[in-house]
């Protein structure tokens, strides 16, 4: 199946302003890449880019004063049916995981593994190791937070969304990063696109999704907190230890976002 995912983003800066962005595809799904999603400016604005530590792709550009439109349009090929789990979810023992795993097992800004351990013990320390002990996590994020727009703020942490019960996508995700890493799980965050295929109507305005990504049976498996349910059509963008490593703009200057429009749909 192929897949149109793109976006179409207006900043209005009263004064030209440096800008840090993270809006492409990740790299790992270069395979699958049909039409190429190249950030385009108007007006013209030159731009560099580079790799973090995560393998994301960053954008560096100077916003000139005004408006700027941010856009992209790539194509992908997606498998046609829903997400299908690894085929070995057991979970490792520390001394067991890679070394590249160990930081997805610490803290991190939005994450407090630290305030959550007890409540993650007493809660999980029953559940079988591996798959089912995230999938009992995701189960009661799920059940314990009420999806609210309106209730959306970028400064809320895993355990202020444990003691709120409210939130978006991102919040599930920190709350099942966070809970994960206190019962000995690495895991990562991650963002991207999400499409509707295969779900029913009425749909949503798009917009980037947040999920999150386990280390069991020596890979990285995906789960969906907020939706709690395989999807069909997902492209990572960027993945990280939580929010601030992945954020699709920092800018560093006053700027206004006054447009935002995000598309991930079957390409016709």
């Amino acid at each position: 199946m192929r897949l149109r995912v793109g976006y179409e983003l207006v900043f209005a800066c009263p004064q030209a302003t440096p800008m840090l962005l993270m809006l492409n595809t990740h790299l790992s799904r270069a395979q699958d890449m049909l039409v190429p999603d190249n950030v385009n400016t108007y007006p013209w604005t030159p731009l560099r880019q580079y790799r973090d530590s995560f393998g994301n792709l960053c954008t560096r550009l100077v916003a000139p004063p005004g408006e700027l439109t941010l856009s992209a349009c790539g194509v992908f090929e997606v498998p046609p049916h829903h997400e299908l789990p690894g085929s070995n979810g057991y979970q490792h023992a520390i001394e067991q995981l890679p070394d590249e795993s160990l930081m997805f097992l610490l803290g991190s800004r939005y994450c407090e593994t630290d305030l959550l351990s007890d409540f993650a013990w007493r809660t999980f320390d029953h559940t079988p190791p591996g798959r089912d002990r995230v999938q009992a996590i995701c189960d009661f994020v799920h059940r314990h937070v009420r999806f609210d727009y309106n209730c959306a703020r970028p400064t809320r942490t895993a355990w202020q969304t444990w003691q709120d019960g409210v939130g978006v996508c991102r919040d599930y995700a920190h709350l099942a990063v966070a809970l994960c890493r206190a019962m000995n799980i690495p895991a990562r965050y991650c963002t991207g696109y999400i499409s509707d295929v295969g779900l029913p109507p009425p749909y949503a305005p798009m917009d980037f999704c947040a999920w999150f990504e386990a280390f069991l049976g020596d890979h990285w498996e995906t789960f969906d907190p907020r939706n709690n349910a395989p999807r069909t059509g997902r492209i990572l963008m960027a993945r990280g230890r939580d929010a601030a490593d992945v954020a699709i703009s920092n800018t560093f200057g006053s700027s206004l976002l006054t447009r935002f429009l995000v598309v991930c749909e079957p390409d016709s």
